[in-house]
């Protein structure tokens, strides 16, 4: 029973602190309700097939989620429709397939400073921590209640801050009369095919930032996780599949699969079993219990939309807000490379776009270009 305790809590906890962050990327891309819901059922079959075979495959509990950091830097670009969205998502899964074919090309990607991915990152999910802020300003008697309870809750266990603010959100705003079920007819769930449309802008600043963010934000410390438990992960086949996943749900809205940090320490641990060897259940059964979210998405959904946009916002933000503080201690924890994390994180933060190209994908162009200054300066001083 601890396997599937441990296997629901970590369903619940990645679901639950996430989703409102997928429902902003949607919106930011226009997409519509039938898109919304084919967007998440896609996210979940593709975090449920790969952690069910990469389980029963390696005997270790692989668990696999979708990027949240990813969510956050696409519900941050602007200019941008699904089509051309999916079409950057196609590109950022056929790099991660890559990066497990080809090793210069992972040896390339771990060559970039990790300050200043970080603050890229950072900056990105800076504006809905931010927005929680805004949106207490406009809707207190909600936000407020919301940012109490999360900063209460975050004492006793880390993951039940973001869960006791969204069921806390969701009962104040039925009981006090803010929440209204969308018109129209409820599906159980969908999946709706989006012609991808490669457009070289949305390429540049959505797929490959969200490629970067995904490697270093979610995959390297998913694999780190199963490290500490004891386990050696398969990094190359945990790539590819779940690349390959991605690949193949992208035209349905999903972003991007992968290798699970938080999750994954729900279920590699000894609570979940004394003996290491059968904690792989927990992650096929998590796939399992994915595959069941999949199948009735559009009912989620629609809970979620019938919630009032602050609540939408400020769950959102406190979701992210671990995620911001462990970005923005990585971005300066470098004395040697503090100031170019410093303008990467600025950039990331700001609303730049320069030939349709958004800020996440210039936040590094311009973090990376200070750090190269300064070492060339260096040089041109220990020389002289």
């Amino acid at each position: 029973m601890s396997i599937v305790f441990s296997a629901f809590v970590a369903v619940f906890v990645g679901f639950a602190a996430s989703v409102a962050v997928i429902l902003s990327a949607a919106q930011a891309l226009g997409a519509t309700a039938d898109q919304t819901v084919s967007w998440v059922a896609a996210l979940a079959i593709g975090t449920g097939l790969p952690s069910i075979w990469l389980s029963w495959r390696y005997r270790m509990p692989m668990i696999c989620a979708w990027s949240t950091p990813g969510a956050a830097l696409i519900a941050a670009a602007s200019g941008f429709n699904l089509a051309s969205a999916v079409g950057a998502f196609l590109l950022a899964a056929a790099l991660m397939m890559l990066t497990a074919a080809f090793r210069p090309l992972g040896r390339l990607i771990e060559r970039i400073p990790m300050p200043i991915a970080s603050a890229m990152l950072a900056g990105v999910i800076f504006r809905f921590v931010v927005a929680v802020f805004d949106e207490m300003r406009l809707s207190p008697l909600l936000v407020l209640p919301l940012l109490a309870i999360f900063l209460v809750a975050r004492l006793l266990n880390p993951f039940l801050g973001v869960i006791a603010a969204l069921i806390a959100g969701i009962a104040i705003s039925f009981l006090g009369g803010l929440a209204h079920w969308p018109a129209g007819e409820l599906v159980l769930t969908r999946l709706e095919f989006v012609t991808p449309h490669f457009d070289i802008a949305a390429m540049l600043g959505i797929g490959i930032p969200l490629y970067l963010v995904t490697m270093a934000a979610q995959n390297l410390p998913g694999f780190a996780v199963l490290r500490a438990a004891g386990y050696n992960p398969p990094t190359a086949p945990a790539l590819f599949a779940t690349g390959l996943v991605s690949l193949l749900t992208a035209p349905f809205g999903a972003h991007m699969s992968n290798m699970a940090a938080i999750s994954a320490s729900i279920c590699t641990g000894s609570d979940t079993h004394p003996d290491p060897a059968q904690r792989w259940k927990a992650g096929v059964i998590y796939g399992f219990a994915y595959l069941a979210i999949a199948g009735c998405t559009g009912l989620l959904i629609a809970l979620l939309l019938a919630l009032p946009k602050a609540f939408i916002v400020a769950v959102a933000g406190l979701g992210l807000a671990g995620s911001f503080t462990g970005a923005l201690g990585q971005a300066m924890s470098s004395d040697k490379e503090r100031f170019a994390a410093a303008i990467a994180f600025a950039v990331a933060a700001s609303s730049l776009s320069l030939f349709g190209i958004g800020s996440a994908f210039w936040s590094l162009v311009a973090g990376l270009a200070v750090l190269t200054l300064d070492a060339v300066a260096g040089r041109l001083r220990a020389r002289s």
